[in-house]
């Protein structure tokens, strides 16, 4: 990793609407080249907001976002940084068109950013992609109604590497699938980034997650960072309350799943 992170978030304050509540306040994170920075909390800490305002989908009513030594003002992007800058989203099946076939989701994104297109034949270039995400390309001409949980989700990770991005932004992206398609999403995850040299911004509310893919984690509540450390140490050494109440949370949960495995 290089010493200057691809993305840089300071002191960002966001509310939905001019006069609403502000859902994230004073937050200040940063995502190394080819890190995953994890950051967790419950439903309703922010998380969420922060992924929306970095890349674009809200405005930041106040703070300073970089990436990649650009500072981006308001929530508008320009082309280039939209292009390196891909979201995956909670739910794979609603952020894909039910009416267009997997050929077209993932090349679609090469019709507003023609410079990420690689030369040749776009069906060619299409199956590649599906390879790289563990897809038969056999699949291309199904449509997302035809397709499990998991396959979405790899589709929409290969719509997102179309465009050749330099971070990914995973807002929950492997909460709505089952536990071994978890696994699966999650070991594609991790070595995309050794091959792509990829950032992640992961965002979860499973500290499980959490420690199997991040270098650094992040933990919010009330929509502040109240801890941001090494994943090792925040996992082994915790600093805040609200982090020691999230650990041993997860630690009851997984008990419980021993528990009831034991009586299956």
């Amino acid at each position: 990793m290089s010493d200057e992170p691809l993305l840089s978030v300071r002191n960002l304050r966001a509310r939905y609407g001019s006069r609403g509540p502000t859902i994230v306040d004073d937050v200040s994170i940063d995502v190394g080249t080819r890190e995953v920075v994890a950051l967790v909390g419950e439903s309703g800490s922010g998380k969420t907001t922060v992924a929306r305002v970095v890349v674009g989908l809200l405005p930041a009513a106040e703070g300073v976002i970089s990436f990649d030594g650009t500072q981006l003002v308001g929530s508008a992007r320009s082309s280039e940084v939209r292009q390196l800058m891909q979201m995956v989203f909670q739910d794979p099946r609603s952020s894909l068109n039910p009416r267009m076939t997997v050929v077209d989701i993932v090349a679609e994104g090469w019709r507003v950013h023609p410079s990420a297109r690689p030369a040749g034949d776009r069906r060619a270039a299409v199956a590649e992609l599906l390879t790289q995400v563990g897809l038969h390309p056999s699949v291309m001409d199904r449509r997302p109604s035809k397709l499990s949980g998991g396959q979405c989700q790899r589709v929409s990770i290969a719509r997102a590497l179309a465009l050749k991005p330099k971070l990914l932004v995973c807002d929950e992206a492997v909460s709505a699938l089952d536990v071994s398609v978890q696994a699966q999403i999650l070991r594609l995850l991790v070595d995309l980034r050794e091959q792509l040299d990829l950032s992640l911004l992961f965002i979860t509310h499973d500290l499980g997650v959490v420690r199997q893919i991040s270098d650094r984690v992040a933990v919010m509540q009330h929509g502040r960072i109240v801890e941001f450390g090494d994943t090792e140490s925040v996992f082994t050494d915790p600093q805040d309350p609200y982090t020691v109440e999230l650990l041993q949370a997860a630690l009851d949960v997984a008990d419980d799943s021993i528990g009831t495995r034991g009586l299956l």
